[in-house]
């Protein structure tokens, strides 16, 4: 069967998911109607976090469980770039910490208990949107030693299980908790976690997802895909207002029909034509993720200066739109300039490398 090799949608999507995510920090239509910002924000919005999972599994993951059986060259050349990847992210989540830390003792937002800091470090992040770094460290090592000792059909079911349980924490908690055994259950994983979204619960089943799709024979039309993709979206998005309506959630980030709307969306992309990528979606996607909540702080804090706070933060549309306006253009400034560093790096003689 012929391997699909066009990935320039999935590329362009980054950019996308990075601005939803924008979105779910910002409340962009609550100024309107607050239904219609819930679909938008925590359905909709949900997929973000969920295709750069897939998006890691895919490239990432994929080579490294087919590289199992084979030459040693080619198992070594897919760990290296397992270990480079979970190094780099580890750096990027340090260099993270770093930039939030005058933020959070401006905020007092400082944890002094070591248990409650080790609790953020691992699990919850250290600011409010980096727990996916975490969470992506955490899923990986996880599925990385599952393939080491189990077969695809138990990794497949395991991470199955964890998602159940980490959805009955989050979007169903309210229903399940009311069983007592169930809620001490659950306090249990909250006095580790604040939430069942994390490397455990909710990480595996998108790694694993974007390996199944990499390894896997499973292709479709675009058509069937946009189909799937559509029906399941609106079947989430109702199951997102029922849990919400009836007070079920502790969180919103886990739906028991957000893996169907993932699978789809990510063979809808796959089928995409065309090659045309955005300059540097790559760095700008993962900066405007990292810096936003400092530009949501700056568009808030200037609209106070000036006083049009009315007209940029208030007016949710408006707020939502300055913020990814500006996180995209400081994004842009800072992926060129490390551009220009990894040319330089790569102009420079042996020794300086």
């Amino acid at each position: 069967m012929k391997q699909r090799k066009n990935y320039a949608a999935i590329d362009n999507f980054r950019l996308v998911a990075a601005l939803l995510i924008v979105a779910i920090h910002t409340g962009p239509l609550e100024s309107f109607h607050s239904t219609a910002d819930f679909l938008v924000t925590y359905c909709v919005g949900r997929i973000a976090v969920p295709f750069f999972l897939m998006v890691t599994g895919f490239f990432v993951l994929a080579p490294y469980q087919k590289s199992m059986g084979r030459s040693s060259y080619q198992a070594e050349k897919a760990a290296g770039k397992l270990w480079k990847f979970l190094k780099k992210t580890a750096l990027l989540y340090g260099a993270a910490i770093l930039l939030y830390l005058p933020v959070m003792i401006y905020a007092k937002q400082w944890n002094n208990s070591p248990g409650e800091w080790l609790k953020e470090l691992f699990f919850d992040g250290t600011f409010y949107h980096l727990w996916y770094l975490p969470a992506v460290l955490t899923g990986c090592i996880l599925l990385a030693g599952l393939l080491s000792v189990c077969n695809p059909p138990v990794i497949s079911l395991t991470v199955l299980v964890l998602y159940i349980i980490g959805t009955g924490g989050d979007s169903y908690y309210g229903l399940l908790s009311q069983a007592l055994p169930v809620k001490i259950f659950y306090e249990g994983i909250f006095t580790v976690s604040s939430y069942t979204r994390n490397g455990i619960f909710f990480a595996p089943m998108f790694l694993w997802m974007g390996v199944i799709i990499a390894n896997g024979k499973i292709r479709m039309s675009g058509q069937t895909a946009l189909t799937g993709f559509l029906i399941s979206m609106a079947g989430m998005m109702g199951e997102g207002l029922l849990s919400f309506s009836l007070e079920w959630q502790k969180h919103n980030s886990m739906y028991l029909l957000l893996p169907v709307v993932m699978f789809f969306l990510f063979e809808l992309l796959l089928s995409a034509e065309g090659t045309f990528t955005i300059p540097m979606v790559r760095d700008v996607s993962m900066c405007v993720y990292i810096i936003h909540p400092i530009c949501i702080i700056l568009v808030r804090g200037l609209a106070g200066v000036l006083k049009l706070t009315d007209i940029f933060v208030e007016q949710s549309l408006i707020h939502y739109l300055t913020v990814c306006a500006l996180s995209l253009v400081l994004s842009v400034g800072i992926a060129l300039g490390m551009q220009a560093f990894r040319n330089r790096a790569d102009a420079a003689p042996g020794y300086f490398r």
